[in-house]
């Protein structure tokens, strides 16, 4: 029998009540935005004969209760099946304190979307007949009690026995931090690392050893679409920043065994106080981009002196704008080549050299009976090749 069902992905709400919100001078998020562009979202979903929605964290603007408690009234309400996982917005602090709540009360506040039966900050669940969702917390304390992107010990053996009970369902894991890197060298990037699970090799071994191929992913706040040993890591924008979009996703299986993800981004538009929200909110990231390019142009890999830098950094305004827009397309040719070489890499570019827009539109072959033997063909050949090897060992 063929699987087919319709799902969403929303991330990064940031929801943030109008007396909570931080006017810091340099944010990048308009958190203003956080509720009517919900609400925009919702509006659109409730027409689609949705199966579910995910959202992988960062919930809230800063982990404050009433926050949770808004969001969580507002989820009751929605006319499809919700599943949460937090964000380091989300439990920012190990015990709570004036602002934010303790990360173990984050289950609590979610009883009704994914974690009726848990305790812990992760969970599993059957969303339909034959597909299970496993929902992460990439949130930890480490020692010096610093919060970082890192799954611990008895979370990744909890996921082990799960995905070995869980053989004849499809797998969708979702998780707050980056799987699979979505910037160039993410996790030894300065700027990029902490975007990413400390982890990420483990979690994904594990994936790839049960057969999981899609992790939904946020925290970055961009549109991407990454992929690693038969693993695609999606990670959606925020709906506080530009483009301030989300994703509604149909998985197909066909009567040859063929299987498709197709995925369609859209954006909020406008929201009142805000009737153009995309332009302001592109303008916006770029009047605060300065420091974050300068930083950027002078740690690794480029190492450029400050005075270069800060000459480069205002023809790089829109840079991070394109790159959050997904399917980027970067050239800055009165640059030194080995600066504009670098800024290249950041594009929608395949490694045979072509461009590949998958990140916002576009339709995933996930299996198919054709690459199923093509693998097995690769097994065998692998053997053989060992094989061969071993005998001219052997006869020197």
């Amino acid at each position: 029998m063929s699987l087919n069902f319709r799902f969403a992905v929303v991330s990064d709400l940031h929801i943030a009540l109008p007396h909570t919100i931080w006017d810091h001078p340099s944010r990048f998020h308009l958190v203003e935005v956080s509720i009517p562009a919900f609400e925009s979202v919702i509006a659109h979903l409730a027409q689609l004969n949705l199966d579910f929605l995910l959202l992988p964290g960062d919930l809230t603007q800063h982990g404050e209760p009433e926050n949770h408690i808004w969001l969580q009234k507002r989820l009751a309400q929605l006319p499809f099946p919700v599943y949460v996982v937090p964000g380091n917005h989300d439990v920012p602090v190990l015990m709570a304190d004036k602002q934010s709540i303790a990360c173990a009360d984050f289950p609590n506040y979610y009883r009704q979307f994914g974690y009726h039966d848990s305790n812990e900050l992760y969970y599993t669940q059957q969303l339909l007949p034959g597909v299970r969702l496993i929902g992460l917390n990439s949130n930890f304390f480490n020692e010096e009690g610093q919060q970082v992107g890192r799954l611990d010990v008895k979370q990744l053996n909890w996921l082990e026995e799960v995905l070995a009970a869980a053989s004849d369902e499809l797998v969708l894991v979702m998780v707050h931090h980056n799987v699979v890197e979505h910037i160039p060298q993410q996790s030894r990037h300065p700027l990029g690392n902490r975007y990413m699970l400390e982890n990420a090799p483990q979690l994904l071994q594990i994936l790839q050893r049960y057969g999981v191929r899609l992790i939904f992913t946020g925290h970055l706040h961009v549109q991407d679409v990454a992929y690693a040993g038969g693993v695609y890591d999606i990670t959606t924008g925020s709906l506080v920043s530009y483009p301030h979009a989300y994703r509604v996703l149909e998985f197909q299986q066909d009567n040859y065994g063929r299987e498709w993800l197709q995925i369609l981004s859209h954006r909020v538009s406008s929201v009142p106080d805000f009737p153009d929200l995309q332009q302001l909110s592109r303008q916006w990231m770029g009047d605060r981009s300065f420091p974050f390019l300068v930083k950027l142009l002078t740690q690794h890999p480029l190492y450029l002196p400050l005075a270069q830098a800060e000459e480069l950094a205002p023809s790089l305004r829109d840079f991070w704008a394109t790159i959050a827009d997904g399917d980027a397309m970067l050239d800055y040719p009165h640059f030194p080549q080995k600066v504009r070489r670098y800024f290249q890499t950041y594009g929608a570019i395949a490694t045979c050299g072509t461009p590949t827009f998958i990140d916002n539109n576009s339709t995933l072959l996930l299996k198919s009976e054709e690459l199923k033997v093509r693998s097995e063909e690769l097994k065998v050949r692998s053997e053989e090749l060992k094989v061969r090897s071993e005998e001219l060992k052997v006869r020197r």
